[in-house]
């Protein structure tokens, strides 16, 4: 099956890409384009479909750069392909053409950025507590050290769980309150003391704050659509063993 890859005018013409789950080799819960060696796949499995991504990024499947995501806020420079152990961050920045910077992802917000003129990009990992510890922010400041100038950054956030699907209690809402309580704009009403939380929303907002030239989420809802993305939060609801990891890449 070919691989199905979601691009952005914004990020065009640098090759990048928001993969769905289409085209892989995994197969079960996991079927498909699956690009994380931490699911239970097999590691060869893994291999193979991270393959067939390189080769649609034009680079060969040593070039793809990941790091150990841990929901912070640190971010790697970049020169080179990374060698095991590989640094425990959520972002990635670079100005060296021929590295493609890989964030995976099952809910969370993968985010490409380019500052085009310059000739620099990022990538970050930006869940709730990335988001909410400042993993956006240090991206950008990351990239303004490699030379990047931030009014010229475009930043296009990829599949993500959407507001609808996002269903957190009164003590995630007490967090975000306490950081700013202004943050309460991006929660609704659900049933009983439940609310759904703006994931998206609330990434473009730290997005627009920091300074970026333009901002914008494709809209795609990971947890809503089973047939093109893997989810975190769907698996759960469902009893699933497991779930696979989506990859997004740029690359200069």
């Amino acid at each position: 099956m070919t691989l199905e890859i979601l691009i952005s005018d914004l990020l065009s013409p640098l090759r990048h890409g928001f993969f769905t789950r289409k085209g892989g080799a995994s197969s079960g819960v996991l079927r498909g384009l699956n690009c994380g060696y931490g699911s239970s796949d097999q590691a060869e499995i893994v291999s193979a479909n991270r393959a067939r991504a390189a080769t649609a990024m034009q680079v060969a499947p040593g070039r793809m750069v990941t790091v150990d995501q841990v929901h912070s806020a640190d971010v790697v420079r970049v020169g080179a392909p990374l060698a095991p152990p590989l640094p425990r961050a959520d972002a990635m920045v670079t100005a060296t053409p021929g590295l493609a910077l890989c964030i995976l992802t099952a809910d969370c917000q993968p985010v490409l950025l380019a500052d085009h003129e310059n000739g620099v990009i990022g990538a970050a990992h930006a869940g709730w507590r990335g988001a909410l510890g400042g993993i956006l922010e240090a991206v950008v400041a990351a990239m303004e050290a490699l030379g990047a100038d931030r009014r010229r950054i475009s930043a296009v956030i990829g599949p993500a769980i959407s507001q609808t699907a996002y269903e957190v209690g009164p003590e995630f809402l007490s967090a975000f309150l306490e950081a700013d309580p202004d943050n309460r704009r991006f929660f609704t009403g659900g049933a009983g003391d439940r609310l759904h939380f703006d994931l998206p929303g609330f990434g473009l907002s730290r997005l627009c704050g920091v300074g970026v030239g333009r901002a914008v989420w494709t809209g795609h809802c990971t947890c809503s659509d089973p047939e093109r993305f893997y989810s975190c939060r769907r698996a759960v609801h469902r009893g699933e063993a497991d779930y696979g990891r989506l990859l997004s890449a740029i690359r200069l």
